[in-house]
């Protein structure tokens, strides 16, 4: 068994794409349109195209506004993506404007560092244990 796909919700799909493919890097993997405004919608990483794929869902469900604002409110992420250099990216996006709410922190084996994805949540980005 192993992880195929899995969602976040965004409260623009555009905005969300703009981000996580033009921002982030990632590459659209599909764009189906689901009814008059939604969209399966999801993205893969540029280094595993046929990798896990990210769906970049409607945020329309009622319960999803006050589960994403507690887990921000709290500072928890809601997703995290590996990275080579957490302090390396952490310089890239900032000078792409991203806004972080975690600088890079050295937890053990681990570097990490938490940003916005203006689309409605936090994510943070992580360095894998060696």
């Amino acid at each position: 068994m192993k992880i195929h796909l899995t969602g976040i919700f965004v409260d623009d799909q555009a905005k969300a794409e703009r981000f996580y493919t033009e921002i982030l890097g990632f590459v659209k993997k599909h764009d189906v349109p689901l009814g008059e405004t939604d969209r399966w919608l999801t993205v893969v990483s540029s280094e595993e195209p046929g990798g896990t794929e990210l769906l970049l869902e409607p945020a329309g469900h009622p319960a999803v506004k006050t589960y994403r604002d507690a887990l921000v409110q709290d500072g928890i992420p809601l997703a995290q993506f590996a990275v080579d250099d957490v302090r390396a990216e952490y310089e890239r996006l900032s000078g792409l404007g991203v806004r972080f709410t975690q600088e890079p922190l050295e937890m053990g084996p681990v570097t990490t560092a938490v940003f916005d994805d203006t689309c409605g949540n936090l994510i943070q980005i992580a360095t894998e244990p060696k």
